[in-house]
């Protein structure tokens, strides 16, 4: 804050590493894991305030969403990634920095729409639950599931829709209000957190380890179709170069082994 005065408008970028950070003031790089190491490089931490920093290798980007929105005051909060940002929609618009998303623009769009979500990403031969049960435990799902049904009743209609779709809302991209962002950000911790109580992350090892990160992408779709909201669809660029061979080989690959088992 610069005199005191609440920020119009913050939009957090979350890094596990130092990395290079769009110019404009709105943006505000947060560091996260940051409570397991001693050197940081960023002012803003995960660690500091309220937060889960500890809880950094299961719940990934969230523990910067967590202490995000639980320590700073701000009319819209959004949540990019160090390698991934919003920028203004257009067919040629580069991987510049310079092009992320300004405060005008955004707050622009948020005069006609609730959410600005990245365009979604299409699997065409899988649905959500499938790409979800071939590349990760079934468990997290499955149990997701009787959690929002036990729960929270209204969102299983869309959640049974959205694991039947082949596309979706993904990255735990978003910018909104600050109440949209709270109250959605209530709602789905609220989900991650009892599903930390109900599974044995001491069974998960290696990649299947940051479950909470993988299982929150898959809810956003849920709590905007449940509560109708209006969305932008915006671009988004990844800064660092993409290896589309391997991305496409690894889903087949891992459709074929899911359909063998």
């Amino acid at each position: 804050m610069e005199n005191g005065k609440q920020p119009h408008i913050i939009i957090a970028v979350i890094s596990h590493k130092p990395y290079p950070m769009p110019a404009d003031p709105i943006y505000l790089p947060i560091e996260v894991g940051a409570a397991s190491r001693t050197d940081h490089f960023f002012p803003t931490r995960d660690d500091q305030g309220d937060n889960i920093s500890e809880k950094n290798p299961s719940y990934c980007e969230l523990t910067g969403f967590y202490y995000a929105y639980k320590n700073l005051s701000c009319d819209i909060m959004g949540f990019d990634h160090y390698r991934r940002i919003f920028v203004r929609n257009g067919l040629f618009v580069s991987k510049n920095l310079k092009n992320a998303l300004t405060g005008p623009q955004i707050d622009k769009i948020l005069q006609k729409y609730d959410f600005i979500v990245p365009k979604k990403r299409h699997y065409y031969i899988e649905t959500n639950e499938s790409h979800y049960v071939h590349a990760h435990k079934r468990e997290a799902l499955d149990k997701t599931r009787e959690i929002i049904a036990r729960e929270y009743p209204t969102y299983l209609p869309a959640f049974d829709h959205h694991m039947k779709q082949t596309s979706g809302h993904y990255f735990n991209m978003f910018i909104a209000r600050f109440d949209q962002t709270k109250a959605y950000l209530d709602w789905m911790f609220s989900i991650l957190f009892t599903l930390e109580k109900e599974i044995d992350l001491s069974k998960y090892e290696g990649n299947e380890k940051r479950v909470f990160g993988f299982v929150s992408e898959l809810l956003l779709d849920v709590y905007l179709e449940t509560n109708h909201l209006k969305v932008k669809n915006q671009s988004y660029r990844f800064l660092e170069k993409q290896h589309w061979g391997k991305k496409i080989l690894g889903v087949l690959k891992r459709k074929k082994a899911g359909e063998q088992q």
